[in-house]
């Protein structure tokens, strides 16, 4: 037999289908906030705030509570080290792990800074200001945003991009990585999905964002990282 590489490979699993929960707006919110603080740098702030996530469960269905509670009692297993050194291999270092929701559509193209500005004004649009170092597609902000806004504009932002959300999730589960159960959690709370997104975000599952690199250096003008905080709020 010749030892050369191999001309058919096995085809790369797909994520299972979700369906989704029957969540009242309460505990959508809650559900948003808790990935959003979870997904965030696992800092000595965020083991901080893990006893308050742990009461904030009560109230949501087994399927989220569950695997948030194991994700917790993990996090707090490993140690901080390890959960930071954890967090920096998987976010930082994988293009299908990237927590920056344009970048699934339009990986670091000419087109992402058309799509940062449309974060920027939906944020505006629902009555609040974006003030932080990272870019306004940050997931963990956009699902504060959900959480904190009844602005349908909340609703509709993550929705939008319900593509990336779903790469994300099924690049995590295929890691075994912890943080695929509070991905899953997100897909849980969101409506379902028809037939074609579910064909375009298996697209992307299997090809990944576009790879075209321009200069994004004009990002770096954006406002200092803050939580969403309401116009005319102090901080």
């Amino acid at each position: 037999m010749s030892s050369t590489l191999p001309r058919v490979t096995p085809r790369r699993s797909l994520p299972d289908e979700i369906r989704p929960l029957r969540l009242d707006a309460a505990q959508r919110a809650r559900a948003h906030m808790i990935a959003s603080l979870l997904l965030d740098y696992p800092d000595q702030a965020w083991f901080d705030r893990l006893d308050a996530v742990r009461e904030g469960l009560a109230g949501l269905p087994p399927e989220i509570a569950e695997p948030v509670t194991g994700f917790v009692d993990a996090a707090v297993a490993a140690g901080a080290t390890h959960w930071q050194r954890q967090y920096v291999l998987t976010f930082d270092l994988k293009r299908k792990c990237s927590l920056y929701l344009s970048y699934y559509a339009t990986g670091d193209t000419r087109k992402r800074g058309t799509a940062l500005v449309t974060f920027l004004d939906a944020y505006r649009a629902a009555g609040w200001e974006f003030e932080a170092p990272e870019l306004p597609d940050y997931l963990p902000a956009v699902l504060e945003f959900s959480a904190v806004s009844d602005s349908p504009i909340a609703a509709a932002l993550i929705a939008s991009h319900r593509e990336g959300i779903e790469v994300l999730r099924a690049a995590l589960e295929s890691m075994h990585s912890p943080w695929a159960a509070i991905v899953r959690t997100i897909t849980l709370s969101l409506p379902a999905i028809d037939a074609r997104t579910r064909e375009r975000f298996l697209d992307l599952v299997a090809e990944g964002p576009p790879t075209e690199t321009v200069g994004l250096s004009f990002l770096g003008a954006l406002p200092p990282f803050r939580p969403v905080s309401q116009q005319g709020d102090t901080p």
